[in-house]
């Protein structure tokens, strides 16, 4: 494990209190491979190239939502497990979400509703995020990205943006939130969305493999960094 890695890991430790259980899942999940390289246009979409900094390095390209365990569920098939199930156990567990997904979010609601012109929307999740001062709507989906939760999160933008945003804030921002997708795609068609948005992909603690002890770095480099 690099330098770089170790101390990524242990400002993780420091910032969100972590036990060694869990730590050993987030070390084995690989996240500080995917810390902020989750597919996006934010670069692109938000005009203050600092806070498009900021934005890229606050989402993941996958997450560990350890908290959700489908055999406590009650489902023998994982692919019976519909967006609602998943929504329903993030709002349970909404402090272990947040620490997953960052520290400065703070949570607005779920099935937030939206109106526009007599049309009524529900977006999954909605939060606030103080270092980026931006609504991000989180759209969770359990099967493979589609090209359509794109349009479908745009729509929930524009809304937001319209009716919603304070003066003082800056442009929304969309996460959809999917179990699977293909990032060279993903980049491809949405290039021609103009809202900030991205895609990541999650993983639940039935699907994840048994965490390993050498997953750990060694102590002796914690000390000498420590």
């Amino acid at each position: 494990m690099s330098r770089n890695a170790i101390i990524y890991y242990m400002h993780r430790c420091a910032e969100e209190h972590m036990s060694v259980p869990r730590l050993e899942q987030v070390i084995a999940s690989g996240e500080y491979k995917v810390s902020g390289k989750a597919p996006n246009n934010f670069i692109d979409r938000i005009e203050d190239k600092n806070m498009a900094r900021k934005a890229v390095m606050q989402f993941k390209d996958s997450y560990l939502l350890d908290f959700i365990n489908t055999e406590e569920i009650g489902e023998r098939d994982l692919q019976d497990v519909d967006e609602r199930v998943v929504e329903q156990k993030i709002v349970h567990n909404i402090k272990k979400f947040i620490m997953t997904f960052g520290r400065d979010f703070a949570f607005v609601g779920n099935q937030y509703h939206l109106e526009i012109y007599s049309e009524e929307f529900f977006p999954d999740l909605l939060f606030f995020n103080r270092e980026l001062n931006a609504l991000v709507v989180v759209e969770l989906k359990t099967g493979k990205f589609k090209t359509g939760y794109l349009a479908q999160l745009m729509t929930y933008l524009r809304i937001l943006d319209d009716k919603v945003r304070k003066p003082h804030e800056n442009p929304s921002i969309g996460i959809v939130l999917c179990k699977e997708a293909n990032r060279s795609f993903v980049e491809y068609v949405m290039q021609d969305y103009d809202k900030p948005m991205g895609v990541a992909t999650y993983t639940i603690s039935k699907e994840m493999p048994d965490m390993l002890k050498d997953a750990l770095p060694d102590m002796d480099e914690l000390k000498k960094l420590l």
